[in-house]
């Protein structure tokens, strides 16, 4: 369950009753307006007298405001006004007034605590509220996060999970690093299968532990599986020897106690991460599921390297690369996609024919926007240029001009292009590798370069070196300096000046190649200077 997916309202009973003690005294009930951060006045629908409580979220979770002190009613301009330094929605949310009319016709104005209106308010609003409660409890007894005890059960009972009882031995698996195979931070996972040295009893991992780089060995716990239950699963010290899902970088595996009987049964948390570990390694640590996770996302897969691949297309033992085709708004995702279905221990590095540009930039506006305004401001400007960078098409090169336009358009505080300056553009490509031949003799031009001129020895070693080491370069997550790619009207490196008058282009094609275009901007390249 997450924020997409929780759509039902948590209803709590004072809020009820305030709602239905002001519709029974003639006053309007939840009127919506919608908060912007960069506004503090908001006027109502109708002429108000009072304003009686507003509700809204803040930080995701329901609030009720307190009057006076994170607001105030405004009789001159009938609105809403937003204290500074008081608690206020989160943006671009909406928030729920409850208030007075100056004319109300309901017989009924005593609300008073112990009157027959506000008994019988309050009587309705707790079976009101009562059966929001209910309704969230059953909604929430629906999904892994959120079910706990015998709701839980029946979830993961789906995956054929079970809860484990008491019965099931526990104890500390101690895991080695190799350190002729890597030297840098191992995860081992949560599930890892282990038994013992002919498979008489088997366990695995209940939590995930990170052996940090220059350690040479870290302590696991581990459980009992199923198939071990009871007394199976007590085995004595040093028993627990196979590793039965390899790890790159672990050289071996022991117990140096015996395991014993938990004192209690499996958690809900611990139940959990279980079934969350079942569902995440169904049709996981192959090629194929690799590609299907692409596919699922609207992806495609155009190059792949593997450790059993071709001379020109083998990656390390332990990798795999993937080189993909699809838009930049969902690489992200696909990333995501990719690691939930790799195997264990081994890293996924996925990258597509992406030209990465980063513009910064001084924008001047009118003095007064407060700090979270000013905040707001900077991520409408980056939001105008991601729509704008999504409007091209693979090859399409992005337009300095078109580029200040459509910050315009979309962010009126700015005014005016002459208001926008911009310092700098830089341009970076993504790291696809090169066949051997091409890196070869790259490599060659480059250290012939880099030697000092009329220096034969230098020369001579420069080249040794190239030539005693070269191989085929496999993708990496690196980006490549491209700044040559930002282009002025004449089609060379852009200049400082053509920069600053926005007369420069972002190209998109490498090698005669089509790229796609990909913002890649910060808050921090967004100055923002008043007048």
């Amino acid at each position: 369950m997450n924020a997409a997916t929780v759509t039902l309202i948590d209803r709590p009973f004072p809020e009820v009753v305030d709602d239905l003690l002001t519709a029974l005294t003639g006053g309007v009930v939840k009127e919506a307006i919608i908060f912007d951060v960069k506004e503090d006045l908001y006027a109502l629908s109708r002429p108000a007298v009072q304003i009686r409580s507003i509700s809204g979220t803040v930080k995701q979770i329901h609030t009720t405001f307190q009057n006076n002190v994170d607001f105030l009613f405004s009789a001159g301009d009938n609105a809403v006004v937003w204290q500074n330094g008081g608690t206020q929605p989160d943006d671009e949310t909406t928030f729920f007034v409850n208030y007075y009319l100056p004319n109300s016709i309901s017989p009924l104005t005593d609300i008073n605590v112990g009157s027959v209106t506000r008994t019988l308010g309050e009587a309705i609003g707790r079976e009101i509220a009562t059966v929001f409660s209910e309704i969230n409890d059953a909604y929430a007894a629906g999904f892994i996060d959120s079910a706990t005890g015998k709701s839980l059960d029946l979830v993961v009972s789906i995956l054929n999970v079970v809860r484990k009882s008491k019965e099931f031995a526990t104890g500390l698996v101690t895991f080695f690093r190799d350190p002729a195979i890597a030297d840098g931070n191992i995860t081992i996972p949560e599930g890892i299968s282990l038994s013992t040295a002919r498979g008489e009893a088997t366990f695995v991992t209940t939590e995930e532990r990170t052996l940090q780089r220059g350690q040479a060995r870290i302590d696991v716990p581990v459980s009992a599986t199923e198939a071990s239950k009871g007394q199976a699963g007590v085995v004595a010290a040093g028993a627990i020897s196979t590793l039965r899902q390899a790890i790159t970088g672990i050289t071996k595996i022991t117990n140096f106690d015996a395991t014993v009987f938990g004192s209690n049964g499996e958690s809900d948390d611990d139940l959990r991460i279980r079934a969350r570990s079942v569902l995440q390694g169904i049709d996981k640590a192959t090629l194929a599921a690799l590609f299907r996770a692409v596919s699922d996302e609207r992806a495609t897969v155009t190059e792949f390297w593997d450790p059993n691949g071709p001379p020109d297309k083998q990656s390390n033992p332990g990798t795999v690369a993937l080189l993909v085709q699809t838009s930049p708004e969902r690489f992200t995702n696909l990333q995501s996609a990719v690691n939930e279905v790799r195997a264990a221990g081994v890293q996924s590095t996925l990258i597509a024919k992406y030209v990465f540009y980063k513009p910064r930039m001084v924008v001047t506006i009118a003095s007064g926007l407060t700090a979270a305004g000013k905040i707001k401001l900077v991520g409408q400007i980056i939001d105008a240029m991601q729509q704008y960078t999504d409007t091209l098409s693979a090859g399409q090169a992005a337009s300095g001009g078109d580029l200040l336009k459509a910050i315009v358009k979309a962010v009126t505080e700015i005014g005016d292009q002459k208001n926008i300056r911009m310092v700098d553009v830089m341009a970076w490509t993504s790291d696809i590798g090169k066949p051997a031949a091409q890196t070869f003799l790259d490599q060659l031009l480059q250290a012939a370069e880099s030697a000092p001129a009329g220096n034969h020895t230098a020369l001579v070693a420069a080249l040794s070196e190239i030539v005693t080491g070269a191989a085929p370069q496999t993708p990496s997550e690196n980006l490549i300096p491209a700044r040559d790619l930002v282009q002025g009207p004449s089609g060379q490196r852009a200049t400082d000046q053509e920069i600053e008058a926005g007369t420069f282009t972002v190209q998109a094609k490498v090698s005669g190649e089509d790229w796609t275009l990909a913002l890649k901007s910060d808050p921090a390249d967004i100055f923002l200077a008043e007048h």
